[in-house]
């Protein structure tokens, strides 16, 4: 029966009396302080009084050491696992504030550290406050003496989320102690539990204190949580700062370390820095086989990074470990493979992840059926894409327009038109590509009806379809079908849609070049009435096709035509071929005038391409007075500066390479015309003449000139003959006549000359030819 204890007699005097209490010294004890001497005769009494026994007394009882308990008779120590518990009870009993100090400081005895984290120990871990209440309390007594394990479970007991200032207190102090080395638990504590809460600043704040303070002290773990929280906040190069400090403070790597750096290393694109850890996690004792993560990440970098052959030889190996790749690696490696233009290796790699039960994921069968389409194996292509329906993956837009881009520009008309349906009843919208790939096939294979109505289609789904439209217009010209490109601009013009001049004139010359000249004037007339402006290239090329004429019917339309074109060069050929009185000026003035209104900056080559057909049709028509004056001014303004040379005695010449037939004997009769003067009045006899007409006007001029008994000699592109037999040549009066009155007839030869032999009087030709450069001077 245990007893009430009492304090009865002091057998000794009080002042012998030493007070020895709890030892003051701070040593970190780890089990009942040695009890001291006793000073005097303590007697315990009962609850009647009587003396039950003494014992040395008048100090403090240690707890666990002295006899202070009585059960029955016996006197036994109190244990110090009750003396805990009774520490641990009035913590909980009051908690906190002057009331728990109170009772801590009533005990009989003063505990010392060890009981200290004895009792904090068995506090509960849910509720920090009372241990926080009872390590305040015993820090400010005597006895306390700092402990790395006291310390330790106070930063685990408490939690970052609600006691943040708590925990950076506790390590400010631990810093602040003498001998903060000795301490490594309670810092890891502080430091991991801070990053494992997600309190990224404080806990990286700690980790720098540490670092700069020289302390080598944080273990693998707590740098694994400051790794993890800093790769989850996207912070890669913080976190490589820290693996540096890991790795220089001579912390050992753990399996969980190489899991977190090694992908981060590879997201970062340090591949090699990647793959070197990856071999060292390999070859560390310890160390399992890596997760299949790691094995994805490196796998799919390395594919992203073109590495394929490095790829590939990781995919085989995270096959052999026994991992099952996932569908985002699988599709990494193939879209890598056939990004790479290996297509064939990705369908090899497609096959045997299919064999080995692998469901392909929507993006992978995208993928994969779009490299088939844009790589012409539409097979191939199309199986794919009934594959994905029946797996229930439902196509994108994309997948249908790539089918049906390359379907059509495969020129497959059914399989892209099919497509083309489907997708328009799977309720997706074609895009403005597709729209177009289909009508562009549409408008090769001629089938006008059809693109009419997948235009209108595209009009319904609210894209622009004039420029779509015109293009289709300018396929069908440039193939030469001009009787569909007619018919498609009547469709235009029916559904509202409106084209450019420039494909107006482009019909418009076709229509001239394939004899439609019923067709062609209205076209003009659109042209010139939507501000159009006819240059003179296109009304030369229009008076060319007058020239080359041989119905009377169509000479007729085409002189409508011309007179449509409103162009002051057609004025000009109307008082060309009126007379003195209703021009009112000689036709030198006359030609003089309208040449002088010619900009020779911008319309250079157009003067001088509609100077070379018009003398064709003026000696078509027999006016060779007319056209001699028109050369003349030609030469004047120098259209055609180098066409005769004088070079003092030695050589005269005329080159008419660059001419047209009729401006080629026109250059001629008025060229010799001048080199007659020169030598009969003037008496300046050269060498040699020579008339340089190339190869396709040599028969030409030969001919004409052979028929007055000429001294020239015909070479392969030349005609030349000595001064003095010219001279004489000059002299002859047919020679004379020739010279100054006109070139004798046979104009059925000449035009069959000019139709045959020289190609530079067609239209085609001269209207696609390009102007003279506006900075090119004349």
């Amino acid at each position: 029966m245990l007893l009430r204890v009492g304090l009865a007699r002091r057998r000794l005097p009080t002042a012998a009396l030493p007070l020895s209490l709890a030892a003051r010294g701070r040593r970190l004890s780890t089990g009942p302080p040695p009890p001291p001497e006793w000073t005097d005769t303590v007697d315990y009494l009962d609850e009647s009084g009587e003396v039950l026994s003494s014992a040395p007394g008048a100090r403090a009882a240690v707890p666990g050491a002295d006899a202070t308990i009585l059960s029955g008779s016996s006197a036994h120590p109190l244990p110090r696992p009750a003396a805990a518990a009774r520490l641990a009870a009035l913590a909980l009993r009051f908690r906190s504030g002057p009331s728990l100090s109170a009772a801590l400081s009533a005990l009989p005895s003063p505990p010392d550290p060890a009981l200290l984290l004895l009792a904090a120990s068995s506090l509960p871990a849910s509720d920090p406050t009372p241990l926080l209440s009872l390590v305040a309390w015993a820090r400010v007594q005597p006895w306390f003496v700092p402990s790395d394990d006291l310390f330790s479970l106070l930063a685990a007991r408490l939690a970052p989320a609600t006691h943040s200032s708590e925990l950076l207190s506790l390590f400010d102090d631990t810093l602040a102690l003498p001998d903060t080395a000795a301490f490594p638990k309670t810092l890891n504590a502080v430091v991991s539990a801070l990053a494992t809460h997600g309190l990224l600043e404080p806990a990286f704040f700690c980790f720098k204190r540490l670092r700069d303070a020289g302390f080598r002290v944080l273990e693998t773990h707590t740098y694994n949580a400051l790794l993890s929280l800093l790769l989850t906040r996207g912070l890669a190069f913080k976190a490589f700062e820290v693996l540096d400090e890991m790795s220089s403070s001579g912390c050992a790597l753990d399996e969980g370390t190489y899991e977190l750096v090694v992908p981060a290393l590879a997201r970062a694109g340090r591949i090699d820095a990647a793959r070197k850890m990856f071999d060292e996690m390999r070859k560390r004792e310890g160390i399992g086989r890596a997760s299949a993560g790691v094995y994805g990440v490196l796998v799919d970098v390395l594919a992203k990074a073109g590495r394929l052959d490095a790829a590939m030889g990781m995919y085989r190996e995270m096959v052999a470990v026994g991992h099952r790749a996932s569908p985002t690696v699988s599709t990494a490696v193939v879209e890598g493979l056939v990004r790479a233009g290996k297509l064939d290796a990705g369908m090899e790699l497609w096959e045997e992840m299919r064999r080995g039960g692998l469901r392909p994921s929507f993006g992978l069968y995208t993928m994969v059926v779009e490299a088939n389409a844009r790589s012409g194996r539409l097979d191939v292509a199309t199986q794919l894409f009934g594959d994905m329906e029946k797996s229930g993956f439902f196509p994108t837009p994309a997948t249908y327009a790539c089918l049906v881009e390359m379907h059509a520009s495969a020129g497959q008309v059914d399989a892209a038109m099919r497509l083309y349906h489907s997708m328009a009843n799977a309720g997706q919208r074609p895009g403005l590509s597709t729209f177009t790939a289909l009508l562009m096939m549409l408008a090769n294979k001629r089938m006008l009806d059809l693109a009419a109505k997948v235009l209108l289609e595209m009009k319904a789904s609210g894209f622009p379809i004039e420029v779509t439209a015109s293009d289709l217009l300018m396929i069908y010209i440039k193939d030469g079908s001009t009787e569909l490109a007619l018919r498609w601009l009547r469709f235009m013009g029916s559904a509202g849609i409106r084209t450019n001049n420039f494909i107006i004139r482009q019909l418009f010359e076709s229509c001239m070049k394939t004899g439609l000249y019923d067709s062609a004037r209205p076209l003009l007339e659109t042209y010139v009435a939507g501000a159009a402006k006819v240059d003179l290239i296109l009304y030369t090329s229009i008076l060319a096709h007058l020239v080359r004429c041989q119905d009377e019917g169509c000479e007729r339309v085409i002189m409508d035509i011309l007179s449509v074109s409103k162009h002051k060069a057609h004025d000009f050929m109307c008082g060309l071929f009126t007379g003195p009185e209703q021009r009112k000026k000689p036709v030198l003035s006359f030609v003089r005038e309208f040449f002088q209104g010619i900009d020779y900056d911008n319309e250079e080559s157009a003067a001088r391409y509609f100077v070379n057909v018009l003398l064709n049709y003026l000696v078509l028509m027999g006016q060779m007075n007319r056209a001699r004056c028109i050369w003349k001014v030609a030469y004047e303004n120098k259209l055609f500066a180098k066409a005769i040379v004088f070079d003092q005695h030695i050589a005269w010449s005329l080159d008419v390479r660059n001419l047209s037939v009729g401006a080629a004997l026109v250059a001629t009769v008025h060229t010799l015309h001048r080199f007659r003067k020169r030598m009969l009045y003037y008496g300046v006899v050269p060498r040699r003449i020579k008339l340089v007409t190339g190869p396709t006007l040599k028969m030409v001029v030969a001919q004409v000139l052979a028929s007055l008994e000429s001294p020239f000699e015909v070479s392969k592109v030349v005609l030349r003959a000595p001064g003095d037999s010219v001279l004489e040549w000059f002299k002859k009066p047919i020679v004379q006549q020739f010279l100054l009155n006109e070139i004798p007839s046979k104009a059925d030869v000449l035009m069959h000359r000019l139709n045959v032999m020289f190609p530079s009087s067609a239209p085609e030709v001269r209207s696609l030819s390009i102007p003279r450069s506006l900075s090119m001077s004349r």
